[in-house]
């Protein structure tokens, strides 16, 4: 494969009102309107109003790359804030391996970065070693209080909210944070530097103070909007601690933050290691600060902690590359059934961006989040075999289900396997790669806003709140249970491709000849989008045609709407067609999925964030994409 890097910045230069040159025939696209400040079209709702926003880049999501993909011959990193990217590639220089960086570059963005990620919330990683050639997965994700039963977490629902689902803020909220646990047992098994090493970087400008760029200023300054009616509300038991640290004042673009509290606890990790975390002074009083609160989670809960390495679950897609991602208790499994459903219809000849190639995608993320609805959940407790919602045919029969003319009006899970089955039992994402070739996709992160609102005393960081992610329904899989993982919405993503030297000139079977090699190592962070993001970046490179950079750049299509793990067996919600958010360069396909059935509205900018790193075959090098819509960097040496 030889890899194609394109740019375009001179596009960025463009009014809002400009017309845009159409790309060349070869990539068929959608056309812009002349004026972006008429009337809306008939029907699809265009939110001219309020785009842009504060906080959110113009013009996002143009089909056109913003800028040239990095090439780099030894290693590469691709993170969402440009410290983390230039601090992994320092690790990798000194010669740390490509782990070491992502947990160098994992715990910057704690620092720089709080409004997704931190070490009071949970990690998920795919590693690719080329010493054993074989592609590793890591479940970094945390368990409820062993004391609280589903009757505590009714009562905080029916308190607080509806009574049919969980608070989003306070102790309920809180499960035991995976992060720090993750990163030592990646490190124990590819790690070549010191932790105290890795953590140097993001300790001495945590000390001396850490850039805080646009993007990442516009979501913080959110931040205490949100956690202070809770609080007033009795909702979140305790606020002095997140405001002192946090919002006193939050800090504005350009600013340097200071955090000496989460300093001190990178340092004492480095020297004491995990146990500190787990079973340490560290331990003890982050159970004595959520006991004082009123929490349930207690020391035996951290001392219990332990993360578990899983493989990967991978499906082919064209026949050309090998998709993986892990299996519940994330969503990742959902963007495999999408890709297994789309292998059905011919995405390249409808063309990028097109009403038909738009509808199947949205069709197939329907079908597939009805399986994920009813049986994504934690397998220790489900008993589902995740390997069941990918089985071979199942995706196929469900994509007959398909109709590009129409929206189909409601959707249902494929009871035929996940009926038995079920009858037997804001976020920061990375990527770095090194010069012997292993190749690191992580995701990290504290859920929804900053996390649960609860920064215990004096640590720095502020716990995840993924407990909300727990249904309430007793015969429910993702039922709240005493030490259970709540559905996670985090998902790294890693690909293999045919693509090589060679390939179809080697005199011996095509089998041989072939094999899949490591390729793409990819994410993209926004909650439910995370598997729609993953299709789409996908479809981009294979069937579209588009260079890394252009597939991230590329406008982005959501859709909302249909039932959630968190929601009811039996409740209602598959009922109706959702809605199809646009962002502006697919403007021009409102009109007809809206006369298909959907509800569209276009056209906000942030559908989530992007980062990759690729193996160009042919020359040797790595290719590095990051999010043009937000604060990140791709870099490489």
């Amino acid at each position: 494969m030889r890899t194609l890097i394109m740019g375009g910045l001179g596009a960025l230069m463009l009014s809002a009102c400009a017309l845009i040159e159409a790309p060349p025939p070869e990539r068929p696209a959608v056309a812009f309107p002349l004026d972006l400040d008429a009337a809306p079209m008939p029907g699809p709702v265009l939110d001219n109003d309020a785009y842009p926003k504060l906080g959110q880049r113009p013009e996002a999501g143009r089909p056109v790359a913003s800028r040239s993909a990095v090439v780099a011959p030894n290693g590469a990193a691709a993170t969402a804030h440009p410290l983390a990217t230039q601090t992994a590639l320092d690790v990798l220089k000194a010669g740390g391996s490509a782990v070491d960086a992502a947990i160098a570059a994992n715990a910057m963005l704690g620092l720089v970065e709080p409004t997704g990620n931190g070490i009071g919330g949970d990690l998920f990683a795919i590693v690719w070693d080329p010493e054993t050639q074989q592609l590793y997965g890591y479940n970094g994700s945390g368990r409820s209080a062993m004391d609280a039963t589903l009757a505590d977490a009714q009562a905080k629902a029916d308190q607080f909210r509806d009574g049919k689902s969980l608070p989003s803020y306070g102790t309920i909220s809180v499960t035991v944070p995976g992060a720090v646990d993750g990163w030592f047992a990646l490190h124990g098994k590819f790690g070549k530097r010191p932790m105290a090493d890795n953590l140097a970087p993001a300790i001495r400008y945590a000390r001396e103070g850490a850039p805080i760029p646009e993007i990442i200023a516009w979501y913080w300054s959110r931040g205490e909007s949100r956690f202070g009616p809770a609080h007033q509300r009795g909702e979140l038991e305790e606020f002095d601690n997140a405001k002192k640290l946090y919002f006193s004042p939050a800090p504005v673009a350009g600013s340097l933050f200071r955090n000496p509290d989460l300093a001190n606890t990178l340092e004492t990790l480095g020297k004491k290691g995990r146990n500190e975390f787990y079973s340490g002074i560290m331990a003890k009083n982050m159970a004595a600060y959520l006991g004082r609160i009123g929490g349930q989670l207690d020391y035996d809960d951290f001392k219990a902690h332990q993360g578990e390495w899983v493989e990967p679950i991978c499906v082919e897609y064209r026949s050309e590359v090998k998709v993986c991602e892990l299996g519940p208790n994330t969503q990742g499994v959902a963007a495999l059934q999408m890709l297994q459903m789309l292998e059905r219809f011919d995405l390249k000849s409808m063309g990028f961006g097109s009403p038909d190639a738009v509808t199947a995608m949205v069709e197939a993320k329907r079908l597939a989040f009805a399986d994920r609805a009813l049986g994504y959940a934690d397998p220790a407790f489900s008993g589902i075999d995740p390997s069941i919602f990918v089985a071979p045919g199942h995706n196929a029969k469900r994509a007959e289900a398909i109709d590009i003319r129409t929206a189909a009006p409601s959707v249902a899970p494929g009871t035929e396997i996940t009926d038995a089955a079920l009858r037997d039992g804001d976020t920061t994402y990375l990527t770095v790669t090194d010069k012997n070739g292993m190749m690191v996709s992580l995701i990290q992160s504290n859920y929804r806003g900053m996390g649960s609102g609860l920064v215990p005393d004096g640590l720095g960081f502020m716990f995840q709140d993924r407990g909300e992610l727990f249904s309430l329904d007793p015969n429910h899989p993702n039922v709240f249970a005493p030490g259970k993982r709540p559905f996670h919405t985090i998902i790294p993503a890693f690909a293999f491709r045919k693509d090589m030297p060679g390939c179809q000139v080697r005199a011996v079977a095509i089998e041989q000849a072939c094999p899949y090699e490591p390729w793409l190592s990819f994410g993209l962070m926004g909650g439910a989008l995370q598997p729609q993001g993953h299709v789409q970046i996908i479809t981009n490179l294979v069937d579209f045609g588009m260079s890394l950079q252009e597939a991230g750049d590329a406008a982005r299509w959501e859709h909302d709407g249909g039932c959630e793990p968190t929601d009811a067996l039996g409740a209602d919600c598959n009922a109706g067609t959702g809605k199809v958010m646009l962002e502006r360069g697919l403007a021009d396909a409102a009109a007809e999925l809206q006369a298909r059935g959907y509800t569209v509205t276009c056209c906000e900018a942030n559908y989530g964030g992007y980062q990759a790193i690729m193996r160009d075959f042919d020359n040797g090098t790595w290719i590095a994409a990051t999010e043009m819509r937000k604060d990140g960097s791709a870099d490489g040496y």
